[in-house]
């Protein structure tokens, strides 16, 4: 499951020249790793063949209209789950903190919930604790998923994968409150209404969690053993 989550990581990334000319590396891992059943597999081909056809400026416009443009598809898990309230800022030092205990330290401007980097941390886990850790935001990954499908957007094909991956099913009442945090219509100003500035969480920076670089040098690691510490 390690490459495959590593894979989703790096294609949930702002598209960058590297990553579309690298896509055959993703498709593979897909294929080898076998972690996915056919359905997701196939559910993900749209995606992987529009990186194939499109231009680099068209694929980044449809990434920016989609995730950067619309709080309902925030990428940032925290926003789906605690809103605006104070608990989201204790949410992310935990969850910094729980990357930090398990010897792995972040050397990106993105925040700790962001969804490629969260999937970069679950991939770094023995298997059994990486599906716990995918299945706490099921819900969230089942909500996105669904905001996605109705807009005919394919990046939907990664949610359905993550809560596939997760093997949990979403709790109702768990999805109706990503609804009530993050409305599936978003607000006509939603540009000026919230803003953050990027926070960088280093100690050491020995790995580098965050980001749509480095391709396929994610995916070839995936194939080696993963040190964990200063060393790593």
């Amino acid at each position: 499951m390690k490459m495959t989550l590593r894979a989703l990581s790096v294609l949930l990334g702002y598209p960058s020249a590297e990553l579309q000319a690298n896509i055959g590396e993703l498709e593979n891992a897909f294929r080898s790793e076998h972690a996915l059943g056919r359905a997701e597999r196939r559910r993900l081909e749209p995606l992987l063949q529009r990186f194939r056809e499109q231009e680099l400026l068209d694929l980044q416009s449809t990434y920016s209209e989609l995730f950067d443009r619309s709080r309902s598809l925030s990428l940032h898990l925290f926003e789906h789950v605690h809103g605006d309230s104070r608990e989201r800022g204790q949410a992310m030092i935990d969850l910094g903190e729980q990357y930090m205990q398990s010897g792995f330290f972040m050397d990106s401007s993105e925040l700790p919930d962001f969804v490629p980097v969260f999937l970069e941390f679950a991939s770094c886990l023995p298997i059994e604790k990486s599906r716990e850790m995918l299945a706490q935001p099921a819900h969230v990954f089942a909500a996105l998923a669904e905001r996605l499908d109705k807009r005919g957007a394919d990046y939907a094909a990664i949610f359905h994968a993550l809560v596939s991956l997760a093997g949990a099913r979403p709790d109702a009442e768990a999805v109706a409150g990503v609804d009530h945090n993050t409305p599936a219509q978003d607000a006509p100003d939603v540009d000026g209404e919230w803003e953050e500035a990027p926070i960088t969480f280093s100690a050491g920076a020995a790995y580098d969690m965050g980001g749509p670089t480095g391709v396929v040098a994610k995916i070839r690691a995936s194939n080696r053993p993963v040190t964990k510490g200063a060393d790593a």
